[in-house]
C-alpha cells in the first residue's frame, strides 16, 4: 500500500524578489515522500502566499488523505483522480502528491519520468529571472546572467522603460516580458509592447488582470508579440476558453496540480495551436527537475525558481550555461537529502 509523509519547510532566497503585486525573501514549502514496498518517491508543494495556501492549509488537506486505500501505484487516474477531489483548491498540495507519485512510478518502472510520458531529454534553454528593483540593481543582476541565452524580466510599473534601458546597457540577450497583471490601460499597453519588441523582447506574459479578459484578448488581436496567459489560466479547464484570449499558456506544477495534468494541457495547448511555455514558483530541485521532464512539450522554458535558493535540499536537474540538463536516472531524476533529518511530522 500507499504510505504518505510530509514536513513543511521554508526556502531562503537569495536576493528579495519583487513582482508588480508584491515582495519575499522566503517561499513556504510543504516536502512530501510517497512510499511503496521500499521505494520512495518525492514531492513538494511551492506556496507563495498570493496563491493562498500555506503551510497550515497544505497540512490540513494532506492529513485528510487516505492513500493507503490504493493497492496499485501505477492506477494514477483513480489515485490522482481522489486526491483532486478531496477538496477544491489546494493545486500546490495536490502537485506535491503527483510529482512524488510519478518520481515512485518511475523508480518502479525503472526508467525517467519523461520516457513515462514518451518525451525525450534534448538540452533546452531556460530563462533566468531578474525581478522588480531599481534599474541599477536590475543591471547588476543581468551582469550575473551572461550565460542564458534568455532574460526573464519582471515589469508591471511606472518604471519600466527605465528598467528595460539600464539592462540593455549590458545585456544584448532577448528578454522574456512578464507583467504579472500590472498594466490596467489596454492601449498604453500596446504601445509599451510595440516598444519591447523593439528592444528584443520574445512575448509578454500576463500583461493585464485576468479579470479583465477583453483588455486580454484585445492586446492579443494587436500585439505584435505572442501574449501568454499566466493567472490567466489555471487548469486544463481553462484552455477552451484561453484559446480565444492568449497566444500561449504558462503551465506551472502548482498550478495545475502536477505532471499529469500539466502534461494534458500542453498537448491540448498545441491541439489548439496555442504555445507552450513551463514556469514555476520559487522552488527546490524537486518541483525543477518534475516540470523539466515536460520540457521537450514547451517552446520556451523558465525553469529557474530553484537557482536563487539558499538551502535547497535537493539535486536535479542541471541548469550549465542556461541549458536545462535531465538526469537519467529513474522517476524525475532526484537526489534526496537524508528525509529523516528533514524532521517529518506526519505519516498516513
Amino acid at each position: 500500500m500507499l504510505t504518505l509523509a510530509f514536513k513543511p519547510y521554508t526556502l531562503q532566497l537569495k536576493h528579495v524578489f519583487r513582482i508588480a503585486r508584491g515582495s519575499r525573501s522566503t517561499a513556504p514549502l510543504m516536502l512530501i515522500r510517497l512510499s511503496y514496498e521500499g521505494a520512495h518517491g518525492y514531492g513538494e508543494a511551492s506556496m507563495p502566499p498570493l496563491y493562498g495556501e500555506s503551510h497550515a492549509s497544505a497540512h490540513e488537506f494532506l492529513s485528510r488523505l487516505n492513500l493507503s486505500q490504493f493497492s496499485d501505484p501505477f492506477d494514477t487516474e483513480s489515485i490522482l483522480s481522489y486526491v483532486d477531489g478531496i477538496a477544491p483548491g489546494n493545486p500546490a498540495a495536490k502537485a506535491a502528491v503527483d510529482i512524488a507519485l510519478h518520481d515512485l512510478i518511475g523508480k518502479l518502472l525503472g526508467i525517467p519520468a519523461h520516457h513515462y510520458f514518451g518525451l525525450t531529454a534534448a538540452q533546452r534553454p531556460t530563462s533566468m529571472t531578474i525581478g522588480i528593483d531599481s534599474p541599477e540593481k536590475m543591471a547588476d543582476r543581468a551582469r550575473a546572467f551572461t550565460s542564458f541565452k534568455y532574460l526573464k524580466i519582471k515589469l508591471g510599473t511606472e518604471n519600466d522603460r527605465a528598467m528595460i534601458n539600464a539592462i540593455r546597457q549590458v545585456s544584448s540577450q532577448p528578454f522574456f516580458i512578464d507583467a504579472n497583471q500590472g498594466w490596467t490601460d489596454r492601449h498604453e499597453a500596446l504601445d509599451t509592447i510595440h516598444w519591447l519588441e523593439e528592444a528584443g523582447a520574445v512575448f509578454i506574459e500576463q500583461p493585464m488582470p485576468k479579470e479583465d479578459k477583453a483588455a486580454n484578448a484585445w492586446l492579443s488581436a494587436r500585439s505584435p508579440l505572442p501574449i501568454v496567459g499566466d493567472e490567466g489560466v489555471q487548469r486544463l479547464c481553462d484552455l477552451k476558453e484561453a484559446s480565444g484570449i492568449y497566444h500561449g499558456i504558462n503551465i506551472k506544477l502548482m498550478k495545475c496540480t502536477g505532471l499529469r495534468e500539466g502534461f494534458k494541457m500542453a498537448v491540448t495547448a498545441k491541439a489548439l495551436g496555442m504555445k507552450v511555455m513551463l514556469g514555476c514558483m520559487s522552488e527546490t530541485s524537486c518541483a525543477i527537475s518534475a516540470a523539466s521532464q515536460l520540457s521537450a512539450l514547451a517552446d520556451w522554458i523558465d525553469l529557474d525558481g530553484n537557482l536563487d535558493a539558499v538551502n535547497d535540499p535537493y539535486t536535479g536537474t542541471v541548469v550549465d550555461n542556461g541549458l536545462l540538463t535531465l538526469s537519467s536516472s529513474p522517476g524525475i531524476g532526484l537526489e534526496p537529502a537524508n528525509w529523516e533529518a528533514l524532521e517529518t511530522v506526519n505519516i498516513y
